[in-house]
């Protein structure tokens, strides 16, 4: 019973071994909406052969844009630029260059542990679904290296492969016209865009959306809506697939007592004005969220205008207070 007992512990340690051999480097979140920011958390789980890694290398697809690397303790940044092989649009202006490689050099990380690289950008000019490899090379002093950069060929099984390329799944932008189930799969997605969106002459900008504590129900949030035409125009009802309902509140100051009152009639736009939807004034509830906010998601939402209709809207969950980082 007791060779029966050692045999099993020891196929169990092969086995382990085994899977950790074949462990690779891949991302943290593997979905994106096209047109949107997207937060790459590579994970590195083990060195070259048992030798600690010293630089890790990214190569960024083209569609992944305006790329910025979070900075870590211990190792020394280089960003390699050139020319994007089409133009990209940055808040109205053309873009054609930017970095196409980062390297994280001069570190130390033992086989022993794991640690994350963060890149961040945008994805953009995807109309369908699209697959977008990241290939990876991890330094391991000054002879030692892995290389990650297969792809799967169409209809070949990615875990077949020995060292693949992370990826991330791009799917088509969220636009006006949208069904309520393409909108709930996107529910929860780090899909966080501060790029404008318009709906007839009114421009909706700035959304921002509390985290939530874990088990909470109601979320609250807002943005902000310029209108540029010549007529004033309401914003009637919001909705999403993230929350049972979503109600216009205004939050008000009478005899030093804060007030909160539904706004049953919606909220006015006058024309050539603007009005923000903000903490402590005029601003959106999320009620019966089924899972809590977290920061760094996207929320779908649909706005509906009494002139301008009906217009689709990703915002940004920020911290608890409600602020998120712009790229």
């Amino acid at each position: 019973m007791k060779q029966t007992k050692t045999t099993f512990l020891a196929l169990a340690f092969s086995l382990a071994g085994i899977t950790t051999a074949h462990a690779h480097s891949s991302f943290e979140q593997d979905t994106a909406a096209s047109e949107s920011n997207f937060k790459a958390i590579l994970q590195i789980p083990h060195g070259c052969g048992g030798k600690a890694t010293t630089e890790v290398q990214v190569k960024l697809p083209e569609g992944f844009v305006f790329a910025k690397p979070q900075p870590k303790a211990g190792w020394e940044l280089e960003i390699i630029k050139g020319d994007y092989q089409k133009s990209y649009d940055n808040h109205g202006k053309a873009v054609t260059s930017g970095p196409l490689e980062i390297r994280w050099k001069n570190g130390n990380l033992s086989d022993d542990y794991y640690d994350t690289f963060v890149i961040t950008g945008k994805v953009s000019g995807f109309g369908k679904e699209t697959q977008l490899a990241f290939p990876v090379t991890q330094l391991c002093g000054a002879s030692d290296k892995v290389v990650w950069d297969e792809i799967a060929a169409e209809g070949q099984n990615p875990h077949s492969l020995e060292h693949p390329a992370p990826t991330i799944t791009v799917t088509p932008a969220v636009s006006a016209g949208h069904d309520h189930h393409d909108m709930a799969a996107m529910a929860g997605m780090s899909v966080a865009s501060d790029a404008p969106v318009k709906a007839g002459s009114l421009e909706i900008s700035g959304g921002s959306i509390k985290a939530m504590l874990p088990g909470a129900k109601v979320g609250g949030g807002g943005f902000t809506i310029k209108n540029e035409g010549g007529e004033d125009d309401t914003l009637l009802t919001v909705e999403s697939p993230a929350a049972g309902r979503v109600e216009l509140h205004e939050m008000t100051m009478r005899n030093d007592v804060m007030k909160m009152r539904k706004l049953e009639s919606g909220i006015a736009i006058p024309a050539g004005g603007t009005v923000e939807l903000k903490s402590g004034g005029l601003h959106l509830m999320f009620m019966n969220v089924a899972k809590p906010f977290k920061e760094g998601d996207g929320i779908p939402v649909t706005l509906t205008f009494e002139k301008a209709g009906k217009v689709d809207v990703v915002l940004p969950v920020g911290n608890a207070a409600g602020t998120h980082k712009h790229n």
